[in-house]
């Protein structure tokens, strides 16, 4: 790190340290970080005694879900090929909690504010062999102590889109540093490579590895069981879109256009899992489908089966009832947030439909060149696209299907070459 901005960086630690001590409680996400770094070096303290130090043990951080979901396969499949090593998992984002204690590890919690002490007690507690990053993130301090102690360092489904905003400035000032001491890195295609070269990587430490979440999505699609209690209830031979992760702006698009579709093909049936499936979110959608005369039930009402629109009030279930899709359309697109993942629908391979939000996406700009997407702009062109799947062209629907599956079989492996990375730095 530039050692002008060093000071500021610390201090800018000790503060949050500060605010986690002495901060309001609440609900919001900001004070659920905050109230989760109490007492964090005791926690890290408390399971130190469980290091066994004849094992080597791998620490890989993800900040959030998402980069779990790329970080599980490779521990996945590191914990059935090398049982003696200990695993240990850190989270930054209160959203990534339960996903991270449902885990196969042996130690797992919140990633300290990044301070020197911090780090430092919480290397002398977890002692690892090796520590890997997942997608982008590296902490400064926590690397340079790191590096110092002789942990060797690495990032895997590594990835940096041209637009980003840590490829210049004072982002890229502070962090140039962190990237140049990692030893190995597996980015996910060659354009990536180079950016992260770019941004502090050395060249000799990074190779291409491809996207883990390929073998993530897939091998959970494998698990989907059609004869499981929730897919039974709502088989159904009417022609189906699912609509998952979707907002309130997507949702003004997406169900105006619905409406005009079911004005001439009344057996269309829509499946729609709101992105936050809260009261304040479900009821709009509840009150259109009345306005609308639509049939509409919740997603575990005994009258389902036979509803025009289904309702998705939990989460968890979106990726199985995707096997459900003749098509699906993907939220985020039309909401300033960006587009939620392509892969779990194409997995299954249902065509995808999106809205124009979505040029940070590598996954949907590969669905769109293979014919296996369409981005849509509107009511009016997503009205269209729907019909053509659903009513109109099914062998084009059915094409546009296997391509998209087939942009997800094309990525698979990644996890197994992000593995024999990790067991690099571990040997």
């Amino acid at each position: 790190m530039n050692p002008a901005l060093r000071l500021p960086y610390a201090l800018a630690g000790e503060l949050a340290r500060l605010l986690a001590a002495v901060g309001p409680g609440g609900a919001s996400k900001l004070a659920r970080t905050l109230r989760a770094r109490r007492g964090i070096r005791g926690r890290y303290a408390a399971w130190a005694p469980r290091r066994d130090v004849r094992r080597p043990l791998l620490w890989m951080h993800a900040p959030s879900v998402g980069e779990g979901l790329q970080a599980r396969p490779v521990l996945e499949l590191l914990r059935t090929a090398r049982p003696e090593l200990q695993l240990a998992y850190t989270h930054f984002s209160p959203s990534a909690e339960r996903f991270a204690h449902a885990l196969d590890v042996d130690f797992a919690d919140y990633l300290p504010f990044d301070t020197r002490r911090d780090a430092a007690a919480a290397l002398d507690a977890l002692r690892p062999t090796a520590l890997v990053f997942s997608k982008l993130d590296v902490w400064p301090t926590l690397a340079r102590e790191a590096a110092a102690r002789g942990v060797r360092l690495g990032l895997v489904s590594a990835t940096l889109a041209a637009g980003s905003s840590r490829r210049s400035g004072v982002a890229a000032a502070f962090l140039r540093d962190a990237y140049a001491r990692l030893d190995a890195v597996g980015a996910i295609d060659a354009g990536d490579a180079d950016r992260l070269v770019e941004l502090g990587v050395r060249p000799g430490a990074v190779r291409v590895t491809g996207d883990t979440r390929y073998d993530q999505v897939w091998a959970r699609a494998a698990r989907v069981d059609g004869a499981a209690p929730l897919l039974r209830a709502l088989a159904s031979d009417r022609p189906t879109l699912v609509a998952g992760s979707t907002w309130p702006a997507d949702e003004q698009v997406l169900l105006a256009a619905w409406a005009a579709l079911r004005r001439s093909s009344p057996a269309v049936r829509l499946i729609v899992a709101p992105h936050e499936p809260t009261p304040a979110h479900l009821a709009p959608v509840e009150r259109w489908a009345r306005e609308a005369g639509a049939r509409l039930a919740r997603l575990d009402a005994p009258d389902a089966r036979d509803a025009d629109v289904v309702l998705v009030d939990r989460v968890g279930v979106l990726g199985d009832l995707y096997r459900l899709a003749g098509a699906a359309f993907v939220g985020g697109g039309f909401h300033a947030a960006g587009l939620h993942s392509v892969l779990e629908p194409a997995t299954f391979g249902a065509p995808v439909l999106f809205g124009p939000r979505h040029a940070a996406s590598r996954d949907a700009g590969l669905l769109l060149a293979a014919g296996g997407a369409i981005a849509v702009t509107g009511e009016g062109a997503l009205r269209d696209a729907l019909r053509a799947w659903l009513v109109v062209d099914e062998p084009a629907r059915a094409s546009s299907g296997a391509a998209a599956r087939a942009v997800v079989e094309t990525g698979l492996g990644a996890a197994r070459r992000s593995v024999e990375l990790v067991e690099e730095l571990l040997a």
